[in-house]
């Protein structure tokens, strides 16, 4: 099978889904939404703050999956991966963080490198729907 059609069946999965993107750039937050959009993804947000995405948490929006950047401005991202880890929602970090740097924790958890300029553009196409479409075929989260 070529790269190409590789990316396309890993973008169906998906189509339809409900992502919540936490990105404090507004340029990489626009274009990540737009990437996923493209893929036929409904974006939730971009939300800028971990107060902010913790505050759609408790009001019960729905989504079915998440992108975390791990650095909001002077916060940590962590507390909304724990509470979407509690609530067995999947997530992917967007990240400069090689794993080595990573918290243990959060090793096991897919990521996609942002690479270069904070306002590069995501390697979108085959990074999150390679390691995430999976998960959220099988509807579970493990790591």
């Amino acid at each position: 099978m070529e790269k190409g059609r590789k990316v396309a069946d890993h973008a169906g999965a998906l189509r339809g889904r409900r992502i919540l993107i936490v990105e404090d750039e507004y340029i990489v937050a626009l274009d990540l939404a737009q990437s996923l959009e493209q893929i036929g993804a409904a974006v939730i947000g971009p939300v800028g703050s971990v107060g902010r995405a913790l505050a759609l948490l408790s009001e019960g929006t729905t989504f079915d999956m998440a992108v975390l950047d791990i650095n909001l401005g002077s916060e940590k991202v962590f507390p909304v991966a724990d509470a979407l880890w509690a609530r067995g929602l999947p997530f992917v970090f967007a990240t400069g963080y090689d794993t080595a740097s990573m918290p243990s924790a959060y090793r096991g958890v897919p990521r996609f490198e942002k690479r270069g300029h904070p306002c590069a553009r995501p390697r979108i196409g085959r990074p999150i729907p390679k390691q995430v479409s999976a998960r959220l075929a099988l509807n579970r989260w493990s790591c």
